[in-house]
């Protein structure tokens, strides 16, 4: 690697003054170092902690793919596509993931193969065993939350995409635990960074986010934990609020409840189509929905600021997994709040010594406030050349709105996802459905 690299420019693109400490050790120690371990908890910023190191180990000028990024989730692979684009680098980058049509990543990669790739295990095995991708010159790879991959069950397709590249010269690991890593992964007299902190005895630790976390209970009578649930989001007021279950089939039945109960909320896991994913995601990050029913699948590599409290319906599995749900609240300088649900005859895990407050909940309630935004579909994206500042001009000649009537707007690869606010919504639609949007009809709608 060069030791000439400077990172400013692409912190700069990011509107990042400096980097954190654990960032900065990151990008010295794989200078030096081949095989690096990164150990860090999650929402702590691994993401440029590795797209640094990696920026600097690709060769301007040289045809084909340089890097893998290998992430357990597609949701996972797009926000670290999202963050290298921010960069503004100028190198092709490409996701790869279940769920997108691989035909549509076959093209992309015909086209001119990316110098970087990032891409979910079995998607990446798949284009290695079909021969899409160009593997001679991969010198670079990243298996980022590592110790997720594993939890799902990836190893197999794991080692076969390790076993893939015979020109890798340089290896990241990143995980959020202390996971033991099998030999395939070549990590044998790796370098490692543990910024995973120690629980203090008091109880309180102050690296890991808990001084900025506070943490509830609630006590339900009843076995079925649905009406406790409705009357503490009714007591909440408002969102953003995450509620995580154990199982799919939970989040579903919770969904359909909240759904009676005519209280803002989207839902979210693994067995949904791509689009409804995307739909859900967006309608949560732009305000459209107050709450997010979710399993675990959300509680790692999802970027939602603002998150105001994280409710356990279910007690997590283990206490690794209690971590990481945690982590989707109180991230940089913010706060947030824990509430754990209990049902007859659950208790507080043994693992969790910080202070916990009980809360009685009001046996009379009334509905949260309804979110002041709703989310447009638009049948367009990055792909059709359609940017942010084409939808909100598009919006503000053809339909009238104001700034203000513009909330946050997600451009996909043949898609996108706008807030407007609600109450101008319909008058919106019909004075736009016979405009253009840079000179074709374009179908824009409310998402569903």
């Amino acid at each position: 690697m060069q030791s000439s690299f400077d990172a400013t420019p692409y912190l700069a693109a990011m509107g990042i003054e400096r980097l954190n400490p654990m960032q900065e050790a990151a990008l010295s120690a794989a200078e030096e170092q081949h095989n690096l371990i990164l150990l860090s908890p999650t929402g702590s910023g691994k993401t440029l902690a590795f797209l640094l190191p990696l920026l600097r180990a690709l060769k301007p000028g040289i045809k084909g793919t340089q890097a893998l990024i290998v992430t357990p989730s597609r949701e996972l692979a797009l926000q670290i596509e999202e963050v290298f684009r921010k960069l503004k680098t100028g190198l092709k980058v490409l996701a790869c993931y279940g769920g997108h049509k691989r035909e549509i990543e076959e093209q992309s990669l015909a086209g001119g193969a990316p110098a970087l790739i990032i891409g979910t295990p079995g998607r990446l095995g798949d284009h290695l065993r079909r021969g899409n991708i160009s593997h001679t010159i991969i010198h670079t790879l990243v298996l980022d939350e590592f110790d997720k991959s594993l939890e799902l069950g990836f190893q197999e397709e794991l080692e076969f995409v390790v076993q893939s590249l015979p020109a890798l010269e340089r290896r990241l690991l990143t995980s959020a635990t202390r996971a033991d890593i099998p030999d395939f992964v070549g990590m044998h007299a790796a370098h490692t960074l543990d910024f995973v902190p120690e629980r203090s005895e008091g109880g309180v630790n102050e690296e890991a986010g808990y001084d900025k976390l506070l943490f509830q209970m609630v006590h339900s009578s009843a076995k079925d934990k649905l009406e406790t649930l409705y009357r503490l989001l009714c007591n909440l007021g408002r969102g953003p609020a995450i509620i995580f279950c154990n199982h799919r089939e939970s989040v579903e039945r919770t969904a359909a409840f909240l759904a009676e109960k005519s209280l803002s909320h989207v839902w979210y896991h693994g067995a949904l189509e791509q689009r409804d994913r995307e739909v859900s995601l967006a309608k949560f990050r732009n305000g459209s929905a107050s709450f997010l029913v979710t399993t675990d699948l959300a509680a790692r590599g999802l970027d939602i600021p603002n998150i105001r409290a994280i409710i356990h319906y279910h007690l997590p599995t283990t206490e690794a997994e209690f971590t990481h749900r945690n982590g989707r609240t109180a991230r940089m300088e913010a706060s947030g709040t824990v509430i754990l649900l209990l049902g007859p005859g659950e208790e507080v895990p043994e693992y969790l010594t910080e202070p916990i407050t009980e809360v009685t909940l009001p046996e009379e309630v009334s509905l949260p406030e309804k979110p002041k935004w709703t989310t447009f579909w638009v049948g367009a994206g990055k792909k059709d050349k359609i940017n942010k500042v084409d939808i909100v001009g598009f919006l503000a000649q053809k339909g009238g709105l104001k700034p203000e009537d513009i909330g946050l707007i997600e451009v996909k690869d043949f898609n996108a996802f706008v807030a407007v606010r609600k109450s101008r919504a319909s008058q919106v639609l019909m004075d736009i459905k016979d405009e253009k949007l840079k000179g074709r009809k374009i179908k824009i709608e409310i998402a569903k």
